[in-house]
């Protein structure tokens, strides 16, 4: 299976999840899809800069300020945990969130990214 498709595939589970409710699932398959498009950017560049699970990809855009304000800000509300949900900068459209992320590294050349 594609990596394009996997993405879609977990984006349908968070949208699926939202609809029944379970916003910890959707967040889940949302910031999963974020990391498989994280791979995917990760493996265009000449030496990949970063590893590791979902959250430490978000933990990665939210801090490299090479990320466009609103692509950090997004890796933010994605990452914060469910119990800061009455806190900012918790997201209410967590599959928008990863959405962003997402078209925002299948745009970013292979030049852009920094070292850390």
């Amino acid at each position: 299976m594609t990596t394009t498709r996997l993405i879609e595939q977990e984006l349908a589970a968070a949208e699926a999840a939202q609809r029944d409710r379970n916003d910890g699932k959707s967040r889940v398959c949302a910031r999963r899809a974020v990391a498989l498009a994280t791979d995917a950017w990760l493996a265009r560049l000449p030496r990949p800069q970063w590893h590791g699970d979902a959250m430490a990809h978000l933990r990665h855009i939210q801090q490299d300020e090479s990320f466009p304000l609103p692509i950090r800000q997004a890796a933010e509300r994605l990452s914060t945990p469910v119990t800061r949900q009455h806190q900012a900068p918790f997201t209410t459209d967590p599959i928008a969130d990863a959405r962003l992320i997402i078209a925002h590294l299948r745009n970013t050349p292979e030049n852009a990214a920094q070292e850390p």
